[in-house]
């Protein structure tokens, strides 16, 4: 058993690259000792912005033999009439490698075919390992660069590549980057350092002050940053996200703390957070109480020497940052909302869709559909539309522009300060919520509304303008509003018909004399693209359904026509809740024969009990007559229950009978069924074979 030792240098990778692309690496390498059948322990990935590295335990000699008997033509079809072998036989025995020399011909199921031996001795794993610089070249990056003549693109250029089977270099090379042992350290602390064995790797790095282990130096950063903020009595509050991204821009972290000027406090603690975090990634801290206090603990790529002068540059950098969040604060409030929410006309939010002030006024008339849906009372809607009049007006200040990290909360921040109602100024925080996939949704009422009303009306205009996302294309992000318009129903439980509510709206922005600033040409197809928005949306359902729900379930959920996206997911789970149940496989596929036949055989015929012919006619109308269920579980059971009434039905009744009359009268009968099934899902996708 040896251990393998493979080392990328690079220039500094962005922080937000590095740990897919470890990831990535531990992934091809894992792959790549497979297909060339060469055993192997664990894979231990180290990590900085200047290298991507893994070592690789335990790994065997040489690769596994391969002995193998491949079938392949028939012998009527490999020799020809004078017994010699065709160019059929000739070129399978080539294309594994062989001749014709090799065939021997075996029975299977009463045919004699042409079968080769093949054995393949495995090569010894340093033979095997040189072929690894394909791991390399074939990585794939969301950024790439190109440098020096070559065409090669990468995520930064590679300046050194670093090969061990134990204490062997493996020869091979990047663009002309040999393979060796040599890596480097630290750009200003550490020199270039000699790997002598692989299992040397991490301790020959410490020497030139790299902490390879990104998951050790990131529980280094965090321990020094707790240490620090327990010297001060302070509590930090260590954002994830920020820890990461710290992690991936140091090779040796040394924490410390800066302060700034208390005065600087009256400034929301939102803007002096994002100040700290999202441009100089800086940990905030806050006292016993939860109030943010005029200090911050940071990480610098480096030792402890020279930190005073490290601290003056931060806490320099810092100031002007926050003198610049100061002054725009301040000036934001020298006017009103109405000032900003007017400058909204002139801003384009799509050059087919008129301006952002069009947008929010066509999101009113979503919203207020919506809220009525929802039997909001007057007070409420009042408030509704007040939110949905100024929602974006904080995207004129100069805060904003300074910071868009801080759209909405600004907004939010201003709304009070101006006199408007707490939950009009909420609502205009929420409208962005989700954030992302996961995100929370809005806690408030107005906030919910509103944010799916913003998010609707991108998606219909978008759509009715022909900018309808296509494979991974989706400049506009309409597959983050259509999911965030599917958490915040799924959050809120409500039922709603997104059929109707598109449909309403559309109506009414085509009833505006100017389509509630829409043009014309987009206006007249809203309605024409609301099937299409509703099939946005039930994809974006099935895609978190995924995982947790049986793939038939999800199409008999998503292929059925509904357009409420809730009902869709409670449908799913009970679906998924019951496929173990006893009567589960014969009450579906009862169901099942029902919907075939309705669908094969649509009606407009109303039941008849007089054209009944037998007692099993007259029991099945019977039951569903009586059907009612209370909900979506009491359905299913209610359905599943029909089972033996349906067999008795089909082993008394000719359905298709000869009498047209009989025959849609049956047909009738059995399109109550199918219409109370249609409630769930569409059973014909439902998939019960295997249960």
């Amino acid at each position: 058993m040896a251990n393998f030792l493979l080392e990328i240098g690079l220039e500094e990778v962005p922080a937000h690259l590095v740990t897919p692309a470890i990831n990535q690496l531990v992934e091809r390498t894992a792959k790549f000792f497979a297909d060339q059948r060469l055993a192997h322990g664990d894979i231990i990935p180290f990590s900085t912005p200047r290298r991507l590295a893994i070592l690789v335990r335990d790994v065997a000699e040489k690769a596994e033999d391969v002995a193998e008997e491949l079938r392949g033509p028939a012998k009527k079809i490999a020799l020809d009439a004078d017994g010699n072998f065709t160019k059929a036989a000739a070129g399978f025995a080539r294309g594994k490698g062989l001749t014709t020399d090799d065939i021997v011909f075996k029975e299977f199921n009463g045919a004699e075919y042409v079968t080769l031996n093949k054995f393949e001795a495995g090569q010894p794993a340093a033979t095997v390992l040189e072929k690894i610089v394909n791991v390399i070249t074939d990585m794939t990056f969301s950024t790439t660069m190109k440098w020096g003549r070559h065409k090669f693109e990468y995520v930064r250029p590679i300046r050194w590549i670093v090969a061990l089977l134990d204490d062997v270099v493996i020869p091979f090379d990047v663009l002309g980057v040999q393979t060796g042992r040599t890596s480097r350290g630290h750009r200003f602390l550490g020199h270039d350092v000699e790997i002598p064995v692989a299992l040397d790797y991490e301790d020959a790095l410490a020497t030139v002050y790299v902490q390879a282990d990104a998951a050790a130096r990131k529980a280094n950063i965090r321990a020094q940053v707790e240490q620090i903020a327990a010297e001060h009595a302070w509590q930090v509050v260590i954002d994830e996200g920020l820890l990461e991204e710290v992690n991936n821009i140091v090779e040796y972290p040394t924490a410390f703390a800066g302060g700034f000027d208390a005065g600087y406090l009256t400034v929301p603690d939102e803007v002096l957070i994002t100040s700290m975090k999202e441009h100089q990634r800086f940990f905030h801290v806050i006292d016993a109480n939860g109030a943010l206090v005029p200090n911050f603990i940071s990480v610098r790529n480096g030792n402890a020497e020279h930190m005073d002068n490290v601290i003056a540059g931060n806490e320099k950098v810092l100031v002007a940052r926050l003198e610049d969040a100061k002054f725009f604060y301040n000036e934001d409030q020298k006017h009103p909302i109405d000032f900003y929410n007017d400058k909204l006309n002139v801003v384009s939010f799509h050059e087919k869709l008129g301006s952002v002030a069009a947008h929010t006024h066509r999101a009113k008339v979503i919203a207020q559909i919506i809220a009525k849906t929802l039997g909001l009372a007057d007070a409420e809607i009042t408030k509704l539309s007040r939110a949905a009049d100024i929602y974006k007006f904080d995207l004129m200040t100069g805060m904003v522009g300074e910071f868009d990290e801080l759209q909405g909360i600004m907004g939010e921040k201003y709304a009070v300060l101006f006199g408007e109602d707490a939950a009009v100024a909420q609502a205009v925080r929420e409208h962005y919520m989700p954030l992302g996939a996961g995100g929370a949704t809005p806690d408030s009422t107005l906030g919910n509304i509103l944010a799916m009303a913003d998010k609707l009306d991108s998606l219909l205009t978008f759509f009715a303008g022909d900018m309808i996302p296509s494979g991974s294309n989706d400049p506009y992000g309409l597959r983050r509003a259509a999911s965030g318009v599917v958490a915040i129903i799924a959050d809120t439980q409500w039922t709603l018909d997104m059929r109707a509510i598109l449909a309403a709206a559309s109506a009414q922005i085509n009833a505006d004399a100017n389509h509630v600033g829409l043009p014309e040409p987009v206006a007249n197809e809203l309605t024409a693209n609301i099937d299409n928005v509703i099939e946005f949306l039930t994809d974006r359902v099935a895609k978190t359904l995924k995982g947790t729900v049986r793939n038939d379930i999800i199409n008999a959920v998503t292929k059925n026509g509904m357009a409420d996206t809730l009902v869709m997911t409670q449908a799913a789970n009970v679906l998924q809740a019951h496929v173990d149940d006893a009567d589960f496989r014969e009450g579906v596929e009862a169901i099942t024969r029902v919907a075939r036949l309705t669908t094969k055989n649509p009606t407009d015929a109303q039941v008849n009990p007089e054209l009944f012919e037998n007692s099993a006619e007259q029991a099945l109308f019977a039951q569903i007559s009586e059907f009612k269920a209370a909900d979506l579980a009491d359905r299913l059971a209610g359905l599943l229950a029909l089972q033996p009434v349906i067999a008795d039905y089909f082993d008394q009744t000719m359905v298709m009978a000869e009498d047209e009359a009989v025959k849609n009268n049956r047909l009738a009968t059995l399109a109550l069924v199918s219409h109370e099934a249609a409630q769930l899902g569409n059973f014909l996708e439902l998939d019960v074979k295997s249960n």
